[in-house]
């Protein structure tokens, strides 16, 4: 079972939003993306990964449909940092 791994960066050099590193089992997503279009690129990359043998084309379609089903069945990010400020204001 292929573990992938996903790193956050800003990726505007590169002119794109994710990329996938097949022979690494990692993908990258621009730290700046959020919401439905995150879900996407985690999808279309992740695939990238899973089907490296599969067309651009058919990833890209594929990911958007596995994209709305997921959203439209209202699965969201959540942020579980922990940075967020404590109820009672202690530390």
């Amino acid at each position: 079972m292929k573990k992938i791994k996903v790193i956050y960066k800003k990726l505007g050099r590169y002119k794109v939003y994710g990329l996938a590193n097949c022979g690494y089992n990692e993908i990258e997503i621009d730290s700046r993306i959020k919401s439905k279009k995150h879900l996407e690129l985690l999808i279309h990359e992740s695939m990238h990964i899973l089907f490296p043998e599969a067309e651009e084309e058919e990833i890209e379609s594929k990911a958007i449909i596995l994209t709305n089903t997921i959203w439209g069945e209202q699965y969201r990010r959540v942020d579980n940092s922990k940075s967020l400020p404590l109820q009672d204001g202690s530390k």
